[in-house]
């Protein structure tokens, strides 16, 4: 443990990276206050550890749900500001001096971008100047194409790396690992926006819907299946209900033929990033397909009812014959 003694401190027992392990129980000193942090060498598995995703923390929060199970009894009941403040100062312990200037330099400019380039500042220098901008789509009155703030090459760098390995995983039926051109843009709901968004499908074989925020209720996603060209206004059935609710900072990536919509943002504006994700291999190869494709659900369910009515028709001409030579 080390000891302070007239301002500084003594080092009395050496373990790796300056902290001590003794008696089951790691002790850690920041540089910056004398008191001991500790934590449990083993977890508590009967504790039940709080969610910290809605908190501005500098560490990935499932890293604080997994370490607040090692925290000592005398904080582990405390409030959660508490314990991520205990928890983030034992991490920052285990940075080096240019990570943690990295880590705040790039917090600095996060939050400059937010502060100083947000939408509304295009959306008030376009009504100030008159200047005509494209659209995101035919349904959307409010936003803009990213390619006008020349984001282009950044969103190409985001389906090449990201997106297109993911969607080759997820959605290899229809394209996902030839993605290949790209449309981003950015829609806002809310006060003096757009409300809600109808249903639909999007021009694309992938779709990234990431929420920037801000403060909102309401303007929940709600899918109703996938479907192909000649399907698209069948019915829904059961199993292809599912509502999204959004939350800053989280993304959703979905089939473009996922029929959706927005509900109505109830309060509050609501700021999402689009990126619609293309193939034009998968496209061409569309066009000469002649079976229903297995990704279509109305497809499928189609399928699955020839095939019983195959199988019962033959059911039957077989009891027939067996009839038939019996009598």
């Amino acid at each position: 443990m080390y000891h302070h003694q007239n301002g500084s401190l003594e080092r009395r027992a050496q373990a790796s990276n300056g902290d001590i392990a003794t008696n089951n129980v790691v002790t850690v000193i920041s540089n910056s206050n004398p008191i001991t942090t500790r934590l449990l060498g083993s977890p508590r598995s009967d504790h039940m550890p709080d969610n910290y995703e809605d908190l501005p923390l500098d560490f990935n929060p499932l890293v604080f749900t997994s370490l607040e199970r090692h925290l000592p009894p005398h904080v582990i009941n405390l409030s959660k500001d508490v314990k991520a403040h205990y928890m983030s100062n034992i991490l920052l312990r285990y940075l080096p001096h240019s990570e943690r200037t990295r880590m705040q330099k790039q917090k600095e400019y996060r939050q400059k971008i937010i502060l100083n380039y947000p939408v509304d500042h295009f959306e008030r220098w376009v009504h100030e100047t008159k200047f005509r901008i494209m659209r995101p789509n035919t349904m959307n009155q409010y936003g803009a194409v990213l390619d006008d703030f020349g984001l282009e090459n950044m969103l190409d760098k985001l389906m090449n790396d990201f997106i297109r390995p993911l969607a080759g995983v997820f959605f290899s039926e229809i394209g996902g690992s030839t993605l290949d051109s790209h449309h981003g843009f950015v829609v806002e709901y809310g006060t003096n926006r757009d409300v809600d968004l109808g249903f639909h499908v999007d021009d694309a074989e992938v779709t990234l819907n990431i929420c920037l925020g801000t403060q909102f209720s309401g303007g929940e996603l709600f899918f109703r299946g996938v479907r192909c060209d000649e399907h698209v206004n069948t019915e829904t059935q059961t199993g292809e209900i599912f509502d999204y609710s959004h939350v800053p900072g989280h993304a959703v990536l979905h089939s473009g033929r996922h029929r959706h919509g927005a509900r109505p943002t109830i309060s509050g504006n609501r700021i999402n990033l689009i990126l619609w994700c293309r193939s034009s291999a998968f496209r061409e190869i569309k066009k000469y397909q002649r079976e229903f494709p297995n990704w279509c659900g109305e497809c499928r369910r189609k399928k699955k009812e020839r095939e019983r009515v195959s199988i019962a028709a033959t059911k039957e001409e077989l009891l027939k014959r067996e009839l038939k030579s019996a009598s």
